[in-house]
């Protein structure tokens, strides 16, 4: 009987054969079966991957935060250099910010890194001022608004950065103000928590300086003024006084009864004096420019000058002593631009373009004689 309709392609004889579209599924089947297998195999090893290399991240973040604590701040501190300090900081925050995702969050070494980086676009911001008003002593009014443009947009920067240090200081030590003051661990939690306030107070003045709303709080000079109280200023070279003082002198109706806001800056400043620290300088004549007394101002430029040459910086806050010189060098160079269309004169920190006297001649009339 002949079969008709299936068709066979056989590879052995008596019974033994089977259809190639079989051997093919089965071929399949067992390469998908291996497949899962290598599958779930990877899955698991590669799970097992990703909790290690979770905790090799967490415990480098650990490392790095604890390292960067306890060495590279007070390393940076005795450094005086304020050119690799803002390279530094605006290089790495990226980097330690980041290891926030994978363990604590570095709110204490933020405060640092934007507190820096805020300096570093508050000084392009200076610069910018400089230009615009160099221009307009030579009378260039669109060279003066291009340099007033890019000096409001440095600041702006500044003053998110600046923020952002001052919302890691309230998440690390609580809000400021309240009457509770934070326990201190050691000096270098004093010093952050110090910078803290400074990051909140430059905040303030930098959006004011660009005239932009960043969402800075208002009421942050009132709540630096009131937390500064927890530090001790004979500590801290007169600096948390001086702070104080110059909220005191610059919001209307903040200074206390039976106080002198400059009376203290005074004192102060003999602290900062003592201790080559001289940060008291740069409130004191922050305060007296906002009071429009330039005599003031002036006074504190000759004063820093003065002690420079008396009293060598701290060896271990050289940075904090630096960063005062620094600002101390804008302040004089804006006074020297206004004035002269250029800035102090090198090696004449503490002279003014008005104190120089006309020299007369004199003769010796008893060799005529």
């Amino acid at each position: 009987m002949q079969t008709t309709g299936i068709s066979y392609s056989e590879t052995s004889v008596r019974g033994r054969s089977r259809p190639s579209s079989f051997r093919q599924r089965f071929k399949h089947s067992a390469s998908w079966l291996k497949g899962v297998a290598v599958a779930l195999t990877l899955g698991s090893l590669l799970s097992g991957c990703g909790v290690v290399n979770h905790m090799i991240y967490k415990t480098t973040g650990d490392v790095m935060q604890g390292f960067s604590r306890d060495h590279t701040i007070p390393y940076l501190m005795a450094s005086g250099d304020l050119a690799m300090g803002c390279a530094m900081s605006e290089a790495t925050a990226p980097l330690l910010m980041s290891f926030g995702r994978v363990t604590n969050e570095p709110d204490q070494l933020a405060v640092m890194l934007y507190l820096s980086a805020g300096g570093c676009a508050e000084e392009q911001g200076r610069e910018h001022e400089l230009a615009a008003l160099a221009a307009m002593y030579e009378r260039k009014g669109n060279a003066a608004e291009d340099a007033i443009i890019r000096q409001k947009r440095a600041y702006s920067l500044a003053a998110k950065r600046y923020l952002k240090g001052w919302q890691h200081h309230n998440t690390y030590y609580g809000e400021p103000g309240t009457g509770e003051c934070p326990d201190f661990d050691d000096d270098m939690d004093e010093f952050i928590y110090f910078a803290g306030l400074l990051a909140g107070l430059q905040a303030l003045n930098s959006e004011i300086q660009s005239t932009s709303s960043i969402g800075v709080p208002k009421n942050v000079g009132s709540v630096v003024a009131r937390a500064s109280s927890c530090l001790e200023s004979d500590k801290w070279w007169g600096a948390p006084m001086a702070l104080k003082a110059t909220v005191w002198a610059m919001i209307p109706g903040a200074q206390p009864e039976g106080e002198d806001a400059f009376e203290r800056l005074a004192m102060t400043d003999r602290m900062g004096d003592e201790a080559g620290v001289r940060l008291s300088h740069v409130f004191h004549a922050i305060a007296a420019t906002n009071k429009g007394d330039e005599a003031m101002v002036k006074s504190v430029v000759r004063q820093h000058a003065e002690s420079l040459k008396e009293q060598p910086a701290n060896e271990d806050w050289a940075f904090v002593d630096a960063m005062a010189t620094n600002m101390i060098i804008a302040i004089s160079d804006r006074l020297w631009v206004e004035n002269t269309g250029h800035r102090t004169p090198l090696g004449r920190l503490g002279t003014f373009w008005d104190d120089q006297k006309a020299e007369v001649e004199t003769m010796d009339l008893d060799g005529l004689l």
